[in-house]
């Protein structure tokens, strides 16, 4: 199982960075984005990830670089940089969504294409304290499992969904993906299983959205990031859809208005037909890139 970064170059090289300087990768992941930008640049990498398994992958494709790894989510990123005594950074990468090591994962339950644990967070090991996908169809009302399979999902049977969910769980509690996939499955009409995208894509990506709140940490992170990056340092970003993308950019016009920022790209760089044709999991993401005044 490999990940394939993705704008790889076009992400590490505009950050403009130097030897020595420090780069947090605030989405380490398979490492892929670090090891490029170490090799390169012979940057200080400070790794984060929600994902335990991720530091042993970023060993083994960044050679001998010793880098500083953090088991905590990109929110709580200046938590991470007190620890290592570090007050400000020269360049930030977050590559957002979900990586293909979690997606194709046993037992985390991101996928719809194997039964597994309808677990959904990002944490190798949650605690009974972590919200999971189980609590929110077994535990959420109707009315609030809609509204989240529709603005997170932004699926048009989201009422039909719920209401399906809502009285399948009477009979016994979902607690697989395969159940919930059949429950989306009768609940939809048959000319939308026959769609290009899967029928249960979007309700999938709402549960997983809303059980690690995604979007809510997006831009503490941003905000988070933007504190501790130096005069002339920058950040970037790359979303796989247009709730992260929407953000992001939003953020971005915010900041530059009150001139704290400048843009270095006005629009969003997308893949080129190339890097789509060898890794389709590019297609959707945008890249956008700022420097801190």
């Amino acid at each position: 199982m490999s990940h394939i970064p993705v704008l790889l170059e076009e992400s590490i090289d505009s950050l403009n960075l130097k030897s020595w300087q420090i780069l947090l990768d605030c989405t380490l992941g398979g490492g892929g984005d670090s090891a490029y930008a170490y090799k390169k640049y012979g940057v200080r990498i400070v790794g984060l990830d929600l994902d335990l398994d991720a530091e042993e992958r970023t060993k083994k494709v960044i050679g001998d670089c010793k880098f500083s790894f953090y088991n905590i989510g990109f929110q709580d990123l200046d938590q991470a940089l007190k620890k290592e005594g570090i007050k400000e950074v020269d360049g930030i990468i977050f590559d957002l969504g979900i990586s293909s090591f979690q997606l194709e994962e046993a037992e985390r339950g991101f996928s719809f294409k194997k039964d597994q644990p309808l677990l959904m967070t990002m944490k190798k090991y949650p605690t009974n304290e972590d919200t999971t996908a189980i609590d929110i169809v077994n535990n959420w009302e109707e009315e609030n499992l809609a509204d989240i399979i529709y603005g997170y999902g932004e699926e048009k049977y989201s009422r039909r969904i719920a209401k399906a969910i809502v009285e399948a769980r009477k009979n016994e509690k979902i607690e697989t993906t395969f159940e919930l996939v059949s429950i989306i499955e009768k609940a939809v009409p048959a000319v939308y299983k026959r769609g290009r995208i899967h029928f249960a894509t979007r309700t999938f990506q709402a549960l997983r959205i809303a059980t690690n709140d995604e979007l809510g940490n997006i831009e503490k992170g941003l905000k988070n990031g933007l504190n501790i990056l130096k005069s002339g340092g920058r950040m970037s970003v790359i979303s796989f859809h247009s709730l992260e993308d929407r953000i992001v950019k939003r953020f971005y016009k915010k900041n530059e208005k009150e001139r704290l920022v400048k843009l270095i790209n006005k629009k969003p760089i997308i893949p080129n037909e190339e890097e789509i044709k060898n890794n389709p999991r590019s297609r959707s993401s945008k890249l956008r890139i700022l420097e801190k005044i």
